[in-house]
C-alpha cells in the first residue's frame, strides 16, 4: 500500500457512508477496442454492492457484456487548501475506488428493489409511485459486486 494511502485511509463505516452520500458516480469499463470508457452515472449503494440504472443497452452495457471488469469511483472536492507557494496548495477530498464486476440484474423482484431505492434516494417526493410495466421491462440495472474497495481523504 501506498505511503499516503496508509496515512490517509478512510474506514469501512466512512466508505460506506460516502456511497450512501455522494450522488455522482462514475463507472469505467473497457470498450472493444481496450479503451477505457468512462461515464458518471447516478447510483445507490445497497447491500455491499453498487446499482446504476438506465437504458438496457447502449456503449456502456455493450463494454460489460463483453467483459465484466469495471472500475467504480466517487469523489467528493471540500475545497481548497491554500498556501503562499503554488505547489504547496492542496485539495480537501474524499474518494472511493471500486473494483469489481458487473452484470446485468434480471431478477424482477430485485430490479423493483432498486429501482424504488434510487427514486427514495434522487426523488424522494415520488416514493411509493408504482412504475409501468413498460418502464420495468425497458430499464436496465448494472450490478457492480466489489472485488476492492479503497477509500481515501486528505484535510
Amino acid at each position: 500500500m501506498q505511503y499516503r494511502m496508509k496515512k490517509h485511509q478512510l474506514t469501512e463505516e466512512q466508505v460506506t457512508e460516502i456511497l450512501k452520500r455522494e450522488q455522482v458516480g462514475n463507472i469505467a469499463t473497457i470498450n472493444q477496442d481496450g479503451y477505457p470508457y468512462v461515464v458518471p452515472v447516478h447510483f445507490i449503494y445497497l447491500d455491499g454492492k453498487i446499482y446504476i440504472h438506465g437504458l438496457r443497452r447502449g456503449q456502456k452495457i455493450s463494454n460489460i457484456l463483453a467483459n465484466e471488469k469495471v472500475c467504480f469511483d466517487v469523489y467528493s472536492m471540500k475545497g481548497l487548501i491554500l498556501d503562499d507557494a503554488p505547489c504547496d496548495v492542496n485539495t480537501e477530498y474524499e474518494s472511493v475506488i471500486i473494483l469489481g464486476t458487473a452484470s446485468m440484474v434480471e431478477d424482477d423482484d430485485l430490479k423493483q428493489v432498486v429501482l424504488d431505492k434510487i427514486v427514495e434516494k434522487y426523488t424522494p417526493h415520488l416514493a411509493g409511485i408504482e412504475f409501468p410495466d413498460n418502464v420495468m421491462r425497458t430499464t436496465g440495472i448494472i450490478q457492480v459486486t466489489m472485488e476492492e474497495c479503497t477509500g481515501k481523504y486528505y484535510k
